[in-house]
């Protein structure tokens, strides 16, 4: 067994226009000082990353790695959530999702999902770059609108959803494996990869790609009402990346898992700050050091009561409070009567 690397922070929620997250020196600076040991750092960016860069200069690469090492930090991942999310999109998105694109691609569904794709290369040739073996992304959707069929689904309309989503994701999967680093899709709602079926369909259609793994959030599964402790046992072989995010689901006679449109501090299910929900870390810490997740445990910030600063420097906390260091001997080591075939075989009668 491995000990989780960590704590870490997922970066995204707290970049911004203000010091000390209007830069990579000041957030790193910040991150430090909470006790943090690594970041994942989003690519959109370029404060923080230039991705093009990153993945044509292994010079520019070392100098980001540097900079950050200079803090006590390592960068542990990077994450194209965006990006991936317009690897697929169904029209009905277009509008929404054009604020994740370039300006030169929006309004241009064709050249937008090129531009993704392209995107997603760059980060697996940075990540590479970078010395990091794993990636955080999401799949995109083509049958979202889809998931609670009325008017019925016609049949065919899944598979071939999951045909298309396939296709689309191959070559990228290729040039991840090229560079050696596994591909973590973050299941999560809105995603065409959203629980367990939905990515053992697209494992399928993927040829069980050996880098379509898996970054494991477990908030999401308790808005779902899946069991998130049961999804280790199933896949810890592809979970690679880890998000600790927690969430609460209470449902009342208004609402239930759907949410009623309401704002999140309104919906039965709802993000929290690590410790202030129901997710079950101590489990979960237990089952991923159990089934040697080599990985690091990064906090991600998405809470509808909690300022965002405050659940930062709690998350380094919590995180580092239930980091397990895995034991190098046998508890019961103290009675072994130690290695002898001929004891052995008496004791057998042989």
């Amino acid at each position: 067994m491995t000990t989780i690397q960590g704590p870490a922070i997922f970066l995204a929620q707290f970049i911004g226009e203000e010091a000390p997250f209007n830069s990579l020196d000041n957030i790193c600076r910040w991150a430090a000082d909470l006790g943090y040991k690594g970041i994942q750092i989003p690519t959109l960016d370029s404060r923080f990353i230039d991705l093009k860069l990153a993945a044509e200069s292994k010079t520019y690469a070392d100098e980001l790695s540097g900079k950050v090492a200079s803090y006590g930090l390592a960068i542990t991942e990077l994450s194209t959530h965006l990006q991936g999310q317009l690897v697929a999109v169904n029209p009905a998105y277009d509008k929404l999702f054009d604020a994740f694109a370039a300006e030169e691609v929006k309004n241009n569904p064709k050249a937008r999902t090129a531009w993704a794709v392209q995107q997603l290369k760059y980060a697996a040739k940075a990540s590479q770059n970078l010395g990091l073996n794993a990636h955080a992304t999401f799949s995109g959707s083509l049958l979202w609108h889809t998931f609670h069929p009325w008017p019925q689904r016609p049949e065919g309309l899944v598979d071939e959803g999951f045909t298309e989503l396939a296709k689309r994701w191959l070559p990228i999967l290729n040039e991840f494996d090229n560079c050696g680093v596994d591909v973590c899709y973050e299941i999560h709602p809105g995603e065409d990869l959203f629980d367990g079926e939905t990515y053992e369909m697209f494992l399928e259609k993927v040829d069980n790609h050996e880098r379509a793994c898996l970054l494991y959030d477990p908030s999401h599964f308790v808005l779902q009402q899946l069991d998130y402790i049961q999804y280790i046992d199933f896949y810890h072989e592809r979970i690679k990346a880890f998000h600790v995010k927690d969430a609460e689901f209470n449902s009342t006679g208004k609402q239930g898992t759907f949410g009623g449109y309401q704002s999140w501090a309104n919906r039965a299910g709802r993000y929290r700050s690590p410790g202030d929900g129901q997710v079950d870390f101590k489990r979960i810490f237990s089952k991923l050091t159990q089934y040697d997740f080599r990985g690091w445990a990064v906090m991600e910030w998405e809470c509808c009561i909690k300022d965002s600063e405050t659940g930062a420097k709690e998350g380094a906390e919590f995180i580092k409070n239930h980091i397990i260091p895995v034991t190098k001997k046998a508890f019961d080591d103290f009675a072994s009567a130690g290695s002898d075939s001929n004891l052995n075989k008496e004791i057998l009668g042989l």
